[in-house]
């Protein structure tokens, strides 16, 4: 019996490889970060061909860290930064352009257009998605757009599209296998989620060849194996999902009306609903949670596309603290934000507002606003936005919650975590093990070839590390004041 799962982590600013063991526990770990593009104001790119290497690099690193041979590596699990968009030569595997990452802006007016054009009622019924420049169709129509020759080529089948996950794939099998999972799938805007296929009406709306596109396979199933000359022998690749959903089954967050919020560079609200398809009145997204073996799982989703980058902008913009664990002493400093809202709209406002225009905000600053008031003020727009998708979450789906799991690299953040349960008013759990996106992905190759027997068996591995409860705190007027700070920030970019 081989002894471990790896798993890819392919984020929006590094990668890396988890070795987890039998116990669903990290044994070792490798990270590397990749250099971000931001050719113009809006635009965010990366380079497919660095974000490649960069993986196989964590990928050797984590297996002589850990002195592993491949012959001990049960499967390799994906899970990946959804929506970022590449096309490459199906031949040479030459990329056409950079990959246009998910906070990429330049497609909005392209969106406007097709809202303008009546396109939204049509494109949420099949795909569960609002007409947004976040996910995957309009990045490709502007390559094929913008690269010279490119929509000709694409038309006689010579071109190859994919996220993440199916980029890292057709490296990692030598371009044997081009394709991808449903819960990737589901965020491109031209899978139907009910049908679970592409759907031409859509493909034709973008004018985008079906040749294109990769195969879609269940999220935990047969992906190939990885070439044997890039880790010494042929390792089986048993599961890909996007992050979010890999973080709700790393969660366990298998039935109806449980929810998990991943604290990332964004905050990703996700609710899972079982076998069916909850339509939101309120701008959430309804998507594909994952699929194991003919069962599928969907879910309802809130995309809060700034939340720990927050954290990263105190650090790296104004140099606030010198790491990111140093805001929670930071904003510990004050009793409380003095005053001062931050809303961090620097790439436009996701759930529940969809503001593609919007600005970042920082009111209510008085000669007395000290830093650490700002710091105070930035983890209180992580829990704020993540408030306001949970409310919503609760309108659309008419459930009651009780609790909300937590994961990623700011629920560590204790300060945090109690105020999103005052905020709230629900008990907030956190795992011993809150790497649960890279788990999610571990469980699911896993269960693709045996590792684990049952998801059963899955559950038991799941385990509390601490609960934050309300305290029964009044916070009616951060509530409201928020509400306002929020409206000053919309719509500051709107184009002429």
């Amino acid at each position: 019996m081989s002894k471990y799962i790896i798993t890819i982590d392919a984020g929006t600013t590094s990668e890396r490889a988890i070795i987890f063991n039998k116990k669903g526990e990290i044994v070792n770990t490798s990270q590397r970060e990749f250099e971000q593009f931001y050719p113009k104001p809006g635009w965010v790119e990366h380079t497919p061909l660095e974000i490649w290497e960069t993986q196989k690099f964590t990928i050797n690193d984590v297996m002589e860290k850990q002195r592993v041979e491949a012959s001990e590596i049960a499967a390799i699990g994906i899970t990946n930064q959804r929506e970022t968009t590449m096309v490459w030569d199906r031949k040479t595997g030459k990329n056409l352009y950079r990959a246009i990452v998910w906070q990429d802006r330049r497609t909005a007016s392209y969106c406007n257009k097709l809202k303008a054009e009546g396109h939204e009622a049509m494109i949420q019924e099949k795909t569960g998605l609002l007409i947004d420049a976040y996910f995957s169709a309009s990045k490709i129509r502007w390559i094929l757009d913008h690269v010279e020759g490119a929509q000709v080529r694409a038309e006689n089948g010579e071109l190859a599209f994919g996220t993440v996950d199916t980029w890292l794939l057709w490296k990692l099998t030598g371009g044997k296998v081009h394709a991808t999972d449903v819960s990737n799938a589901s965020r491109t805007m031209l899978y139907n989620i009910h049908s679970l296929a592409w759907d031409d009406e859509l493909l034709d709306l973008f004018n985008i060849p079906k040749g294109m596109l990769p195969e879609v396979k269940a999220s935990s199933d047969d992906f190939g194996k990885t070439d044997p000359e890039l880790f010494g022998a042929a390792i089986p690749i048993g599961g890909i999902a996007g992050d979010q959903q890999s973080a709700l089954f790393g969660q366990m967050c298998t039935e109806p009306g449980m929810v998990k919020n991943t604290y990332g560079t964004g905050c990703f609200l996700v609710m899972n609903t079982g076998d069916k398809v909850i339509k939101s009145e309120n701008k959430l997204l309804s998507t594909i949670g994952w699929k194991i073996g003919d069962k599928v799982n969907y879910a309802l989703e809130g995309s809060i596309f700034i939340g720990g980058a927050i954290v990263q902008w105190l650090r790296d913009n104004v140099h606030f603290i010198d790491q990111s664990a140093d805001v929670e002493a930071l904003a510990k400093t004050v009793k409380d934000n003095g005053g001062v809202y931050f809303v961090p709209g620097f790439v436009g406002l996701g759930a529940p507002h969809w503001d593609q225009y919007s600005t970042g905000v920082m009111i209510g600053l008085s000669r007395g606003t000290q830093k650490g008031h700002i710091a105070r003020a930035a983890l209180e727009a992580l829990a704020l936005q993540s408030m306001e998708v949970i409310e919503t979450m609760a309108l659309d789906s008419g459930i009651t919650l009780k609790e909300l799991r937590v994961d990623g690299g700011a629920s560590a953040n204790d300060l945090l975590m109690q105020i999103q349960s005052d905020f709230t008013g629900l008990d907030i759990v956190r795992p011993e093990i809150t790497e649960t996106t890279a788990q999610g992905a571990a469980f699911l190759a896993g269960l693709a070839v045996g590792y684990w027997q049952s998801q059963d068996e899955i559950k038991a591995l799941w385990k509390v590390d601490k609960k934050f409860a309300p305290s029964g705190k009044d916070n009616s007027k951060i509530k409201k004041n928020w509400s306002r700070a929020v409206e000053r920030a919309k719509a500051w970019n709107e184009e002429d």
